[in-house]
Order: structure tokens, then C-alpha cells, then sequence
């Protein structure tokens, strides 16, 4: 079959791009043009010819539905094409001689087909095997106007017979349009119910490729679309999951002898991963591109850095992106917060805001900066005007030890180091509370006992997760709502070990916990 400008322009708009790592790319195979091969890969899986020029030992797994454009363009019909390919009816493949192919034989004595009946039969075979959405499938069925059927294309781009429906004769495209919000709209959220939680031990994410030491850090990709987790530990190494719940393949390992890192998050965008320490130095880790990059000389070594005592830290491991990914704030000594330009690529210090006491957790709310001090004071800064906006202190005077919230600002929750986790509303960071400006805890949960080491809300802010990694099996499951411990998970049978880390997936899908198994 031909190669042609057209066909070649629509498979472009796929989503072949894998966000880690390059996609593979064909061998020489000039009688197949670039869709039977796509639909091949699809069905057969690699080839032999198949050459990947990939670091990584998986790829993610490719998302088959295709996006909203594409469903726009096909329920609103396309013409039928304006051209078609001589060879097509010349070119002749063998379904017997292959063993990959014989599934498309409708007989067992069928041999050779023309180009056309073997690509009509690997569009069969791929929405056998990957069913259009039940939303598509109705929307296809809507009637358009003229008086007569139209012709459509389906999601693999085989033409259908649509006819009309005389009940609803009139509404056409208008119709169709107005029902368009049904395919955009976000999905109601569920309420979870208090008191239990459906929860089910899977695969461990890293069975794959075990750590060697201590597991700092574990988080999952910022998208839904991504299904990936890094893990980091005290081997200074940093590993990449493929999460799919099953055999959680393992991507990559990036191993940074010189930064006894503690710390890892994605940038906000999921492009890249930065790692940090008790060092004054970090390191990048692009995706897409496979390389890293440790931080510029310049850091810290702006005309405003040089001004302030002490600026020079010795330590990057508390800090933080703001929402954008634009802003890195640092937690550094005798109150210090710096300011980290992200927007050029290349971090630089450009800005410092300062606390009466050494900042021990920091988290943005929008493009403002929260800040916990030593003294249980928390401060709310702007800034654009390096100007603090509001402060106050934590209710109880428990020693506050870290801080956090969820991403809409509807709760804030500062643990303790005697296990108490005090939880606020949103008065904690848009207004006053009770007491004058000091906003007033919704409620003191008291179920552990030892400093509280990992806060993490889910993304819809029905959970919260807080663990202490100081004594064993230290972590509960709290329902916001009712802001109760689920009282079914973890049990003293659950074997969870010294909790370091805990994070949810994007959509709360999976909820992963670092553990370390000692005495």
C-alpha cells in the first residue's frame, strides 16, 4: 500500500507520544503504510522488526479511546475520501504465513487478501478487541438533519450507515451540539461513606526492582493519564513504576552518587523530577528527554542572596512547588524562605521572605506561601509583595511539625509531634476564625501517638492520610467529611511496618505507602 501525505497527517493526531522515554519506530517496511503498521502493533504487539530506542524496560500503557476532537470530528461526519490508493487492490499479504496474522481469517483455508479487505479486517479486529465508549456508541445514534441517513466515521475511521429517526426529525446539529456538555463534563464525585473503606492489597508497586535501603519518598504522577510512581531511598536512587495494579513493571532507575537525596517530586507540569537533600545543591531529572541536570553554580549567588546571613544553606530538603510550577520555595536557616525563579529552566534565587523561628513545612495555596515555624506560628505570605498577609498560632501548642492541605483550600491539617493532628477549614486560609483572626481546629485527631512524619490529602478531599514512621504500624485512613478514622484498615494484622512515605494516585485509584519492615 502507498504511503500518502493524508494518512500520514491523521496519524500524527494519535496519541503516540510516551511521556517517558521516545516512541519506537518501525523498520523498513515500505509495502505497509504507517496505520496498518499502528493497527498491527495494536492487535500483534512489537514485531521482531519493531526497534525501540528506549532506555526504559516498559512502556505505559497506550490509552485506546480516543480523545473528545477526534469524537467531535466524527459525529459531525466526514466526507467519504477524495482519493484512493491504486495499490491497495494489487498489494497481496498472507494471513496463513504469519502466525500472528491467522486470527483474521475467516476460514481456516483462507491464505491472501488485497491491501483494502486486510486493513477492513484489522479495524475489525482492533474495535473487537478495544470497544468504542458506551457515550460514543449512543451519540452515533443521533439523528442529523436533511431527511436522510448520513454517513459517519467510527473511532478507527470505518464509514457506518446512520439513519434518521422521524421522532426527533428538526433537532439535528443543534441537538447534537447541546448534548456535547455530556461528553466534557466531569464525572459526579461519589460520597464515601464513613466508618469503612474498600481497600484491597495489590502487588507490591516496586517487587520489581526492590530498593536497597530505606524508601524516603514515594508519588505518583500529577496526571490521570500517566499511571506512574517514583520511589525514592537512601540507596541514592530513584526508581520508576508503570502502575497498573498487576505486575507493576519497572521503568527506570536513576542513580545520583553525589546527593544523598530525601526528597523527590514531580514538577507540577509532570515533565520532570526534582531531588533534593541535606545538600545546597539539587538535581533535575527530565522525562521526556532522559537526562539530568544538577543546579546551576549561580543558585545562590545573586547580588540579593549575598546580602542575607546565612543565605548560603547547607540543606534543600524542605521545599516546594507553588500550583503553577514557576516558583520554588526553600526552607533554609534562621527563618529564611527562599525563592526559586523556575520559569527559565535554570533555578536561581530571587526573592526571600523571613520567619521569626526555622520553617519546618511549607505548602502553597494558589500564589500564596504557607509557612510552619518552630514556634507553631503559621504564617500566610504574598509573594509578589514578599509581604505576610496573616499569621497565627496552632491551636493546642502540641510542637507543631509539618503542614498541609488539599488542593482547593477546603482543609488544612498541621501534625504534631506527639501525634496530634489538628484540622482546619478554609477560614485557616481565606479569612478569620473564632477568636479573632486565629482560625479555630474543626477537630483534634488524637489517633497515634508519636510525631506525625507524612499528611497527604486525596484529590477530592473525602481523605487524609497521616502516618508517623517512629513506631510500627503508625498510619489511619481519616474521612474529612466526618473527620473520623475509617476504623476497618489498617487493623493490627494489616502489615505496614515504619511508615515513611504515603501517597494517593492522581484520580485516588491507588494509594501508595513507603514501609520499612525492622524490629
Amino acid at each position: 500500500m502507498g504511503n500518502h501525505s493524508r494518512k500520514k497527517q491523521k496519524i500524527s493526531n494519535e496519541p503516540l507520544a510516551h511521556p517517558l522515554g521516545v516512541p519506537a519506530r518501525f523498520g523498513d517496511q515500505e509495502e505497509k503504510d504507517e496505520e496498518e503498521l499502528l493497527l498491527e502493533s495494536f492487535l500483534f504487539g512489537p514485531s521482531d522488526e519493531l526497534v525501540s530506542v528506549s532506555s526504559y524496560k516498559s512502556n505505559f500503557v497506550q490509552d485506546t479511546t480516543p480523545d473528545v476532537e477526534d469524537h467531535g470530528q466524527a459525529l459531525l461526519g466526514r466526507k467519504s475520501s477524495a482519493w484512493t490508493d491504486t495499490d491497495d487492490h494489487s498489494l497481496q499479504v498472507s494471513l496463513a504465513a504469519d502466525k500472528r496474522r491467522r486470527k483474521l481469517r475467516d476460514a481456516l483455508i483462507e491464505d491472501t487478501v488485497d491491501g483494502r479487505e486486510y486493513e477492513r479486517r484489522l479495524r475489525r479486529e482492533f474495535e473487537k478487541e478495544n470497544p468504542s465508549p458506551g457515550w460514543a456508541r449512543d451519540a452515533r445514534t443521533l439523528p442529523f438533519a436533511g431527511g436522510e441517513g448520513k454517513r459517519i466515521r467510527t473511532s478507527m475511521g470505518s464509514d457506518v450507515e446512520e439513519e434518521e429517526d422521524p421522532a426527533r426529525g428538526g433537532e439535528g446539529l443543534d441537538y447534537l451540539l447541546s448534548q456535547a456538555a455530556s461528553i466534557l463534563e466531569t464525572p459526579h464525585v461519589k460520597s464515601l461513606p464513613h466508618g469503612t473503606v474498600a481497600i484491597e492489597r495489590l502487588r507490591d508497586a516496586n517487587l520489581s526492582a526492590k530498593a536497597e535501603g530505606e524508601v524516603k519518598v514515594v508519588q505518583f504522577h500529577p496526571s490521570p493519564q500517566v499511571p506512574i510512581l517514583l520511589a525514592g531511598s537512601s540507596d541514592r536512587r530513584l526508581r520508576i513504576f508503570n502502575i497498573d495494579g498487576h505486575t507493576n513493571p519497572h521503568l527506570h532507575t536513576l542513580h545520583i552518587p553525589t546527593l544523598p537525596f530525601t526528597n523527590a517530586l514531580f514538577h507540577p507540569s509532570g515533565t520532570s523530577v526534582l531531588l533534593t537533600g541535606p545538600r545546597p545543591f539539587y538535581y533535575t531529572y527530565d522525562l521526556q528527554t532522559g537526562t539530568t541536570q544538577r543546579s546551576p553554580r549561580g543558585l545562590w549567588g545573586t547580588t540579593f542572596a549575598s546580602n542575607i546571613q546565612g543565605s548560603q544553606d547547607g540543606s534543600m530538603e524542605v521545599c516546594a512547588f507553588d500550583q503553577s510550577g514557576s516558583v520554588l520555595a526553600v526552607a533554609g536557616r534562621r527563618g529564611h524562605v527562599h525563592l526559586v525563579d523556575w520559569r527559565a529552566g535554570g533555578g536561581q534565587v530571587v526573592g526571600s521572605v523571613k520567619m521569626n523561628a526555622a520553617a519546618k513545612s511549607l505548602w502553597w495555596l494558589g500564589e500564596e506561601l504557607l509557612t510552619l515555624g518552630d514556634d507553631s506560628e503559621i504564617y500566610v505570605w504574598n509573594v509578589g509583595q514578599r509581604k505576610c498577609v496573616r499569621r497565627w498560632k496552632d491551636d493546642g501548642g502540641y510542637g507543631s511539625h509539618m503542614l498541609g492541605g488539599d488542593r482547593s483550600g477546603k482543609y488544612l491539617a498541621i501534625g504534631s509531634k506527639v501525634g496530634f493532628v489538628n484540622v482546619y477549614g478554609a477560614d485557616a486560609t481565606h479569612g478569620g476564625g473564632g477568636g479573632g483572626d486565629r482560625p479555630k481546629a474543626l477537630k483534634t485527631i488524637g489517633n497515634l501517638t508519636t510525631a506525625i512524619t507524612s499528611l497527604r490529602f486525596n484529590h477530592d478531599s473525602q481523605l487524609l492520610a497521616i502516618a508517623s514512621n517512629v513506631k510500627k504500624d503508625s498510619m489511619r485512613l481519616i474521612h474529612l467529611p466526618s473527620l473520623t478514622a475509617f476504623s476497618n484498615w489498617p487493623t493490627s494484622s494489616t502489615p505496614l511496618g515504619h511508615v515513611t512515605s504515603v501517597d494517593f494516585s492522581a484520580g485516588s485509584e491507588y494509594v501508595a505507602i513507603g514501609i520499612i519492615f525492622s524490629s
